[in-house]
């Protein structure tokens, strides 16, 4: 079944209207040429106009659609020669991470990503997209190795968090991720991150820790979903639209407060109307950025990794005044360094 939202209506009665038009004119062998082209750029027009004024909510609804591109999807689109490598050599196999080595027009790169399932049957098995500690310690084998033999590294991030269950936290979750947080800050190869989809809390920040933030338009990036901070914030779940507008989560948004360094464009109307020309933004940006690390010393680029979120968002100092009656507020932008 088609999935369609409350704002796609109004496209979607048009297309009914222009399926019906051209039945008609079929069966009854009339010309309705004029009055289906006149329909059909009514709806483009229509399109265009509700597309590039989506709301967060709205972003964050065409993020989560179940037809929307995964992480293997575009593993077949932009890389060749793709060989997966499963296991953390600890526990097991997470299936909620995909990685490999592939190459993206002659550059062997390693590819990470989390990866959901299209049916109940493979989300069960992918765990929604959810990765347990074995999953995040898989990716840190595969990138340790990515580093061994001078390979960059790139990883979709797609997931709503971290699986959060018993069984995640009696194998260290917790630990795991912050590994992954320590040493992906010290690799001495690019790392390239790109939000697909859901950019969920330490679960996507897990695999995220990279020299660049890519974001495809209709995804977010945020420490929590809209649906948990309405719940905290609002002790209101069904407040989640209007969480979702004050947490500042979409590509536009953290664009602006340099979160992210670039916004990926999308096929009108999001990614799964074109699997193609989505991944072939993506295969654009990653090339272009690629290119940015040639010649450069794994040292350096470990320490721009570093600086780029050591720098990320302004803090405020309050100092009392003399009469401790007034106070002054402030404001610096992080410069600290490694030591």
């Amino acid at each position: 079944m088609e999935t369609t939202f409350d704002f796609e209506q109004p496209i979607v009665e048009i297309d009914k209207r222009i399926d019906e038009l051209k039945e008609s004119s079929v069966n009854g062998n009339v010309d309705l040429s004029e009055q289906i082209k006149d329909l059909e750029t009514t709806r483009d027009e229509l399109k265009q106009k509700i597309y590039s004024s989506l709301s967060p909510w709205q972003r964050i609804q065409v993020a989560r659609h179940p037809q929307r591109p995964y992480s293997a999807d575009y593993v077949k689109l932009i890389f060749n020669n793709f060989v997966e490598l499963c296991g953390d050599r600890v526990f097991g196999d997470d299936q909620a991470i995909l990685c490999g080595i592939a190459e993206i027009d002659n550059r062997s790169v390693v590819v990470i990503g989390h990866q959901k399932g299209r049916t109940l049957e493979e989300n069960m098995d992918r765990n929604f997209g959810m990765a347990h500690p074995e999953g995040y310690r898989k990716a840190m084998r595969i990138m340790k190795l990515a580093e061994k033999f001078n390979r960059p590294i790139i990883t979709f991030i797609d997931t709503s968090g971290a699986y959060p269950g018993i069984a995640a936290e009696e194998r260290g979750q917790a630990e795991a991720i912050a590994r992954n947080l320590r040493d992906m800050s010290d690799l001495k190869v690019p790392v390239i991150s790109v939000v697909v989809g859901e950019g969920g809390s330490g679960g996507a920040l897990g695999i995220g820790v990279s020299n660049k933030v890519l974001m495809l338009e209709n995804s977010y990036y945020s420490v929590i979903s809209p649906e948990g901070c309405a719940a905290i914030l609002f002790r209101d779940g069904s407040k989640a639209a209007e969480a979702a507008t004050a947490m500042k989560i979409t590509a536009k948004d953290l664009l602006g407060l340099k979160v992210i360094d670039e916004v990926i464009k999308e096929p009108l109307g999001g990614a799964h109307y074109d699997y193609t020309k989505a991944a072939a933004n993506i295969k654009t940006a990653l090339k272009k950025y690629l290119g940015e690390y040639d010649g450069l010393s794994g040292k350096k680029i470990a320490e721009e990794r570093y600086l780029k979120f050591r720098n990320i968002g302004i803090y405020e100092d309050v100092v009392k005044s003399k009469n401790n009656r007034k106070k002054t507020v402030k404001k610096k932008s992080q410069k600290n360094r490694r030591k």
